[in-house]
């Protein structure tokens, strides 16, 4: 498991383990850096357009190894005087076409961000996941979720940020955070 992320895991575990998926709602409350930290423009660096290449496990938490692979946009813009941004993701791949959303919330009380994914495919809003960026400027989000019937645990990480390019990958674990499956990596270059 990634630095930072066990406590949270641990908690998030005997969440999905005490109930369903929807009674996560609240996110744990800043600690240490992260209190003093205003991080509600963490994700400034992002506004723009991006050429996106993703990779995506369409069978996730059965063994398998078969990745699809697309390219597109994604286009980032700022809303609510940049404490919100709203992200527009277009790819295509031999699978098809994927579109989606994110709106991206942040919330100056616990200092962290909500990610909130949509497909155009679905129609449907996942559930969030929470977190924040740490003093690297690495981010990482944790949230439930379900997936073939079973809650899961998700982490969403958001690394190597750099002015003109950043990796984005999600995790699935159905072992309370012993173990994750990634499941989704996309690469962003500026445009």
């Amino acid at each position: 498991m990634r630095r930072g992320g066990g406590s949270v895991a641990a908690v998030l575990a005997m969440t999905a383990l005490a109930g369903p998926a929807s009674s996560f709602a609240q996110a744990a409350p800043p600690t240490g850096a992260q209190q003093s930290r205003d991080g509600s423009h963490d994700f400034d660096w992002e506004i723009g357009s991006w050429t996106t290449h993703l990779r995506y496990l369409p069978e996730p938490l059965r063994g398998s190894n078969r990745w699809l692979e697309y390219r597109g946009t994604t286009e980032v813009r700022p809303v609510l005087d940049g404490r919100a941004n709203l992200v527009e993701l277009s790819v295509e791949g031999e699978a098809g076409r994927i579109e989606g959303a994110s709106l991206r919330l942040y919330n100056p009380e616990t200092r962290q961000w909500t990610l909130n994914f949509a497909s155009a495919r679905s129609g449907v809003l996942s559930p969030p996941v929470t977190g924040a960026f740490d003093a690297k400027g690495q981010g990482i989000f944790y949230g439930v979720d379900t997936v073939g019937g079973r809650t899961v645990l998700v982490r969403f990480v958001i690394s190597d940020v750099t002015p003109n390019s950043a990796r984005f990958e999600q995790a699935f674990s159905d072992n309370g955070g012993v173990s994750w499956e990634t499941n989704w990596i996309a690469t962003d270059t500026r445009r």
